[in-house]
């Protein structure tokens, strides 16, 4: 089968087409023909860093972890699928577990679901770790109708599920963009938009919450920005991160009870640890995208399998809007 292969780790344009032995299927995998794949900020930094990124695969390496596609063969000890079911996941291009950029993939049963019925194959592969990434941080801050949520960064990848959801769950919902096209997404998707770059973080404060604080701030940009969402934050307030890396001064959380969730999907994939859960994440946000609650915002922009390195190139840029599709079929 046809494959995107990095034979060295850095640039964009270090991808190669290779043929490569289609996979044998396991008794707790099913065998998916791939019909589209997305482009994830993790998948950039694998592919930039290599050995240095301690989740890297060796080279030459298969990258992608997201896909939707169809079910073409099931393991013997799987019941949950049957060939010919339409299907999403995260399920590989890290540590020793093949990825996407290719026609097929062996994954493990516990960490697919049946894609949305209403949504296409190039949508529903755009949400699998953006969507488990949004959906785990917002239960662990047991996110409550009525309460309100600060999601940083709410037109990115993270972000953008993020407002969706916790919208969906009741909340009323706030989020930080930084450039008209930004928080006019941000209002679209039923988040009040708000301006980091022209609007200091106390003045949001006092303007939306009274100087109360939020209740839950989802924090998907990470960096110096943490300190920010400890200010965001009500007294004994949560804080959720996806991008914790870095050290940071905690005398705020401290002061105020905050209680901080760091999330990281990709442990179920490294450590095979509890990986059912990402399935069963998957299958409510399969209901969640049939009822309404939830749709991934497309770039505008498409990709063939032989032009992932474009791809990763328009993720970088920080031009697009939504998730950059890669379209395998």
């Amino acid at each position: 089968m046809k494959a995107m292969l990095l034979n060295n780790f850095g640039e964009p344009d270090l991808f190669e087409l290779a043929e490569i032995d289609n996979p044998q299927v396991m008794a707790d995998q099913v065998l998916v023909k791939i019909a589209a794949t997305s482009v994830n900020t993790v998948d950039m930094m694998i592919r930039q860093m290599g050995p240095d990124l301690p989740l890297s695969p060796p080279a030459p390496a298969l990258l992608g972890m997201d896909f939707a596609g169809t079910v073409e063969a099931v393991g013997t000890d799987v019941s949950d699928f049957a060939v010919g079911d339409e299907v999403y996941g995260c399920a590989g291009g890290l540590a020793d577990l093949p990825g996407t950029l290719t026609e097929y993939i062996a994954a493990d049963a516990r960490l697919v679901a049946k894609k949305p019925r209403n949504l296409s194959m190039r949508e529903a592969a755009a949400i699998p770790l953006v969507g488990i990434t949004a959906y785990e941080g917002l239960q662990r801050a047991n996110v409550q109708a009525g309460q309100k949520v600060l999601v940083h960064g709410g037109s990115g990848g993270v972000g953008h599920i993020a407002v969706q959801l916790a919208k969906y769950l009741g909340a009323e919902v706030f989020s930080t963009g930084g450039g008209e096209a930004q928080l006019a997404l941000i209002s679209q998707l039923g988040g009040t938009p708000i301006n980091y770059k022209t609007q200091p973080v106390a003045e949001y404060v006092d303007m939306h919450t009274s100087g109360a604080g939020f209740d839950v701030v989802f924090d998907s940009v990470g960096g110096a920005n943490m300190l920010n969402s400890f200010s965001a934050a009500k007294l004994n307030g949560q804080v959720v991160s996806t991008v914790a890396l870095g050290e940071f001064d905690l005398t705020q959380a401290h002061f105020k009870g905050l209680s901080l969730h760091v999330v990281f999907m990709l442990i179920p994939m490294l450590h095979n640890h509890g990986r059912e859960q990402h399935g069963a994440i998957l299958a409510e946000l399969t209901k969640i995208c049939e009822s309404g609650g939830m749709k991934p915002v497309l770039d505008e922009n498409h990709y063939s399998l032989e032009r992932v390195g474009a791809a990763h190139e328009r993720l970088a840029s920080g031009q697009g809007m939504g998730k950059v599709v890669i379209d395998i079929l």
